[in-house]
């Protein structure tokens, strides 16, 4: 089984993919800034504490790892290039070890013209992150330009609003506008995640998952 480099594994999101990956007997590296929050205690969890923006932290989580998946993002207090800054680190630390596939969690914000066909209420949405959260905006679609500019395998999952209702068990992968609604459940966005391990169909793409 693959070796995971995990960053954002204490998310609400992170947490419940933390919690499949393990179950299916994938090993973990996962970089946190409180390894309090994490409950977990296999053999097959590494966990390191630091932070993501600090370069030597990520190049020792990602040593001894198959693929990168990185769940961590802007919260509250945040710098306004965490996501950046951190991408940037992640993929410096992939080329060091070798590692060449990465795959990375946005918002249905981040453009992707080459497949999405926004409606009004995804254009409506986009130009309100514009104008209240652009930072967020801002950093997601720099993260991207660092991923696009590297020599890593790169794949960019986009999730609408997230909630913590019960998992459907199912879920449409689509495109913003595009066989796509307006919200998720955690629960089965950390499944899709869980799929796309073993699965490069959307390498060099950004599906939009939905229920």
């Amino acid at each position: 089984m693959k070796t995971i480099a995990l960053f954002g594994g204490t998310g609400r999101t992170g947490k419940l993919f933390l919690e499949r990956v393990l179950s299916k007997g994938y090993s973990v590296n996962a970089l946190v800034r409180s390894p309090e929050k994490i409950s977990q205690t296999p053999s097959r969890l590494n966990v390191i504490k630091g932070d993501v923006l600090n370069a030597e932290d990520v190049e020792q989580t990602l040593r001894g790892a198959d693929i990168v998946v990185s769940l961590f993002g802007q919260v509250k207090g945040s710098p306004e290039n965490l996501q950046t800054r951190g991408t940037e680190h992640i993929v410096h630390g992939m080329t060091k070890w070798g590692i060449d596939r990465v795959i990375s969690l946005s918002g249905g914000g981040l453009p992707f013209p080459e497949k999405d066909k926004p409606k009004l209420i995804d254009k409506a949405i986009r130009l309100i992150m514009k104008i209240a959260v652009p930072k967020v905006l801002n950093d997601a679609i720099e993260h991207h330009k660092v991923l696009e500019n590297s020599k890593t395998k790169w794949m960019i999952v986009r999730a609408p609003r997230l909630t913590n209702d019960a998992p459907q068990g199912t879920y449409r992968v689509g495109w913003v506008g595009v066989n796509a609604s307006t919200k998720i459940a955690r629960a089965d966005l950390a499944d899709f995640l869980v799929t796309q391990l073993e699965d490069e169909t959307y390498n060099f793409q950004m599906p939009f998952v939905s229920n």
